[in-house]
């Protein structure tokens, strides 16, 4: 049996509540349903669907508008000064935490982070960020303190080389500009020096 590969880092992503249902168009890392009332969407695609499966803008602007319905709240957006709070808050929670993160970006309506392996595990990190993120943004008169801000479920992706973190932060690095945004650029990313190999 070959031995197991060390994670040297994570990818963390943050959705926003109700953006990426259970039985997403596009797939998802859920594997069961957890209200029976979605279920009429469709079922679930375990995972991330290939690049030939993906649903077209279109479909995937009906398949919301068929859930709308059926959430409890209502979707938000972050513009501008949401995105800039955002930011705000996860580099609080760097600071704090002594986090190394190599690429970052906060969009629409999802956020991404690139970051070290840490004496906290990737749940943790998670959730710590998560806390932030909902801290801030209940604060904004149309969320309020009852609206739930992100999904129920973590997303994370562990890296085990240099080769998959470089991937991911050009992945990251290259969001915004799928939505139009421009580049953005935070005080807490570091540049990625192939840590933990950089003494070699």
């Amino acid at each position: 049996m070959p031995p197991r590969e060390s994670i040297i880092g994570h990818h963390l992503i943050w959705t926003l509540y109700g953006h990426w249902l259970s039985n997403d168009l596009r797939g998802s890392g859920s594997k069961k349903i957890r209200k029976k009332e979605f279920e009429e969407l469709g079922p679930i695609y375990l995972g991330r669907r290939p690049a030939h499966l993906q649903p077209s803008r279109d479909k995937l602007r009906e398949f919301h508008k068929q859930a709308e319905p059926l959430l409890q709240f209502n979707r938000f957006w972050l513009d501008d000064a949401k995105r800039q709070v955002v930011g705000e808050g996860f580099g609080e929670v760097i600071a704090k935490q002594g986090y190394t993160v190599w690429a970052g970006a906060v969009l629409s309506n999802h956020a991404h982070l690139v970051i070290r392996r840490h004496r906290d595990d990737a749940l943790t990190m998670w959730h710590k960020f998560g806390d932030a993120l909902r801290l801030r943004l209940r604060e904004h008169p149309e969320i309020g303190f009852t609206h739930p801000v992100l999904s129920e479920r973590p997303y994370k992706v562990f890296l085990h080389n240099p080769e998959e973190v470089r991937s991911r932060v050009i992945y990251v690095e290259r969001n915004p500009e799928k939505e139009g945004l421009p580049r953005q650029e935070y005080s807490f990313v570091q540049v990625y020096n192939n840590w933990p190999f950089h003494k070699r």
